[in-house]
């Protein structure tokens, strides 16, 4: 597996733009994936659209969306996320289960059953399963851990 950095580049064109130098340099094999993965955040439904068009052009390319962000998914692991109604809410309620949360994860937090737990959450927030990205709290990202995993938990 490898990540590509983002660092203070994020929008969805500055990562599509990585993603397509980075395919251009490494070829992928068969059984590899490219995958996509931004927060809603700020970005309009036509910059996002973008994206899920590319991860549309090959199977084996993907694109999971956490909106508001990233740490919606995190608090997936630790809670269903009832009544998270806004970005800060989401902060508020992560940082009760990882007090002292600065956009590092400690990977010891996150065991197999929590992940397990954070994706079956996440499809139950996905219902029917969006197309493209949730268009209100809820994430996508459970899509790209089952591949990982190379397998869908019931």
């Amino acid at each position: 597996m490898h990540c590509l950095k983002v660092g203070r580049e994020s929008s969805p064109r500055q990562v599509l733009k990585r993603m397509r130098c980075y395919l251009q340099k490494e070829r992928l094999k068969s059984t590899d994936e490219a995958w996509l993965v931004v927060d809603k955040d700020q970005w309009t439904d036509p910059q996002l659209a973008e994206l899920h068009a590319w991860a549309g052009q090959s199977q084996n390319y993907g694109f999971a969306v956490s909106n508001p962000k990233f740490e919606y998914w995190l608090l997936l692991h630790f809670e269903k996320g009832n009544g998270v109604t806004r970005s800060s809410d989401c902060n508020h309620r992560l940082r009760t289960h990882l007090p002292n949360y600065d956009k590092r994860i400690d990977p010891r937090r996150f065991t197999r059953e929590r992940i397990l737990d954070a994706i079956k959450r996440a499809k139950e927030r996905d219902v029917p399963p969006c197309e493209d990205w949730p268009r209100s709290f809820g994430t996508t990202v459970y899509k790209l851990v089952e591949s990982i995993l190379g397998y869908s938990p019931p």
